[in-house]
């Protein structure tokens, strides 16, 4: 699915992996040997192509997904197939989602806000420091929070050394890229982790080891540097 020249979405449903960004807006969850996402939160719906992947690797997990792109919605219905049973889609700003939201706060969640024109694509919203404590606000204690940028550029400019340096909620960051994309995916942690940690337990998951080892599944994986 393509906006503005923007490729928002892409899905086979005979593979779970697409060998580009989307499957790096979930890779964070295997930093842990077992994860186990019971509440989940997509900002930036798109057409579903990650809340299609997380369902099928996490058969009870329950979605909150927000799309203010009518099209979008209609698109991830008709023709990408969201499971609605288990994913609730609200027609929303996604800021005005975050500010006000008082329920039960989520395990994962994705921030995937994008806009641009002629193809070129930037984040919708800024990642500073106020942005990243609303965020923060609709995280479990344990939760993991995983922020889609442009390119390195805008993961340099947000405030995510900051709140790795300042804050007790995170122990760890990393950034994510695939081989023939500018975008980078920073995976923020709450619990201390190697960059190798994330290769041996996909290797050690069903149904994505042989995806890494036949190269469908690609990334690179670097720390954060939370240094001054």
């Amino acid at each position: 699915m393509y906006t503005d020249g923007i490729l928002h979405s892409q899905f086979n449903p005979r593979r779970l992996v697409t060998g580009s960004i989307w499957d790096l807006l979930w890779l964070g969850l295997y930093f842990h040997p077992r994860p186990e996402p019971s509440r989940v939160l997509v900002l930036g719906l798109g057409a579903g192509t990650a809340v299609l992947q997380l369902q099928a690797l996490f058969a009870t997990a329950q979605f909150t997904a927000i799309e203010q792109e009518p099209v979008h919605i209609k698109v991830a219905r008709a023709h990408f197939g969201i499971d609605e049973a288990r994913t609730k889609i609200h027609r929303q700003d996604a800021v005005t989602f975050v500010a006000r939201y008082r329920g039960p706060r989520f395990d994962f969640v994705i921030d995937d806000l994008f806009t641009g024109s002629a193809g070129t694509p930037r984040r919708a919203v800024p990642c500073d420091r106020k942005w990243l404590q609303l965020l923060e606000g609709c995280l479990a204690p344990h939760g993991i929070l995983s922020i889609n940028f442009a390119d390195h550029a805008e993961l340099k400019a947000a405030a995510l050394q900051d709140r790795l340096k300042t804050t007790g909620r995170f122990k760890s960051g990393f950034g994510l890229r695939c081989p023939a994309t500018e975008n980078v995916i920073a995976a923020l942690l709450p619990f201390a982790a190697q960059s190798a940690d994330l290769r041996a337990h996909l290797t050690a998951t069903p149904g994505l080891a042989s995806f890494l080892k036949s190269g469908h599944l690609r990334f690179q994986v670097r720390r954060i540097d939370c240094g001054s």
